[in-house]
């Protein structure tokens, strides 16, 4: 036996939105109103709630309204504070829930809601076609994401990377990159060539013929760093490389903070080992013997000639061993692959057929600045300058002039260091 519907399941016309507006300035309940129109009363609360208009108070001569207002021992009331409760009004948050008809609206101080039947039809149809679009995204869902992720995107940041800084998006990143790639933000200027190239490194084996070994790397093998490691789990390791535009210099010499993905470098003119390790040997005079040594107590670099004179990194001025130094196999970058990785940042400022040579030191700073302050997904969405803060302390990373950048002023675009070059 087919059951006769209690309500009418329809949608809401104009006609019947122009009767909550008149049930609501009556000060009808919202029952009433349910009943005149043949709905059910929980729809007539949704569309009230949905499409009613706010319109703020007069704050002038009183910021703050709490209901402790007249019993609360803190005065004067400035600000909210941690007994501040809302103001009720039982017209306005339960039936009919708007202040139409309300003869205290004119006099009252709270904050007010209105319904409106035209403007609730009006919001209804443009709804109706958002939701019909194909996208599940209003109009102002997406105006507001676009506002949030175009002038990030035009910085070079990743999606990652915006998602995890604003939490008020709530979508996924792979839906975001669907929009993204459908063309839903691309009156903002953001279209598939925003997003920031994804490199697949390959592996190569057997294309090379095997070098001759030194027997200057004998007890300073991978093989002996993974030994190292083994024997010593807690101690941190720090990679070291050589980035360069032109063979003939100026050449960046890089260091990354495993610990921390934390990363800096210096430029040199020479690719030499005695100018790669006057930096090491800066680094600790200005660190300070202690703090090198936390931060240094293991190097692990590739074969270059600029690295391949292992006394004058392992030993300070007197002789003495300040860290231990290793080598990767012959074309094996993959065994450092976390600054490999890192890289593809500095690669984003200095792509290949930029020329290094009018760049200062406080340009590779900022740079390196920027790069940290980028979130990574393997630190828990930290980024790598709050990490290192957080074993070492800003003053290490200040020391090293690698300066705090907020979030949203992150750029990873060749702008940042070459716009007024």
């Amino acid at each position: 036996m087919n059951r006769k519907p209690l309500h009418d399941s329809t949608h809401l016309t104009l006609d019947e939105r122009k009767i909550i507006e008149a049930g609501i300035t009556n000060n009808s309940t919202k029952s009433a109103i349910a009943k005149n129109i043949g709905k059910d009363a929980t729809s007539v609360a949704k569309e009230i709630r949905k499409h009613r208009i706010f319109k703020a108070r007069n704050v002038y001569n009183r910021p703050v309204m709490c209901e402790k207002l007249g019993v609360c021992p803190h005065k004067p009331c400035l600000e909210k504070c941690e007994f501040f409760v809302e103001p009720k009004c039982k017209r306005r948050d339960k039936s009919p829930g708007a202040c139409n008809g309300c003869e205290k609206a004119s006099k009252c101080r709270y904050d007010k809601y209105f319904y409106k039947a035209d403007i609730a039809e009006e919001e209804y149809r443009r709804d109706l076609v958002d939701y019909r679009s194909g996208i599940n995204l209003t109009t102002k869902e997406r105006d507001f994401i676009a506002s949030v992720v175009a002038p990030l995107l035009k910085k070079g940041q990743s999606v990652h990377q915006i998602l995890s800084a604003h939490p008020e998006i709530t979508q996924s990143q792979r839906t975001l990159y669907y929009y993204i790639e459908s063309g839903v933000f691309k009156d903002f200027g953001v279209d598939c060539f925003s997003l920031k190239e994804q490199v697949n490194r390959k592996q190569f084996s057997e294309k090379y013929k095997k070098r001759k070994e030194p027997s200057c790397y004998a007890g300073r093998k991978y093989s002996d760093f993974l030994k190292f490691r083994e024997e010593n789990p807690e101690t941190p390791a720090t990679q070291m490389d050589t980035v360069y535009n032109n063979p003939s210099g100026p050449y960046l010499q890089t260091f990354m903070v495993e610990k921390a993905n934390f990363m800096f470098g210096f430029l040199h003119d020479e690719k030499t080992s005695e100018s790669m390790a006057r930096r090491v040997d800066w680094l600790q005079k200005t660190l300070g013997a202690e703090l090198f040594s936390k931060i240094f107590p293991a190097i692990l670099t590739d074969r270059g000639s600029e690295f391949e004179k292992w006394q004058l990194f392992e030993l300070d001025s007197s002789g003495r061993t300040r860290l231990k130094i290793f080598y990767c196999d012959p074309m094996q970058s993959s065994q450092k692959a976390n600054i490999e990785n890192n890289h593809n940042y500095v690669r984003d400022i200095i792509p290949n057929g930029f020329p290094l040579d009018n760049l200062s030191q406080q340009d590779i700073n900022l740079m390196f600045s920027h790069i940290n302050a980028a979130p990574r997904l393997s630190l828990n969405d930290k980024s790598p300058y709050e990490v290192f803060s957080f074993f070492y302390g800003e003053k290490t990373a200040n020391a090293l002039d690698i300066k705090k950048i907020n979030r949203d002023n992150v750029v990873l675009k060749p702008y940042l260091i070459f716009g007024n070059k």
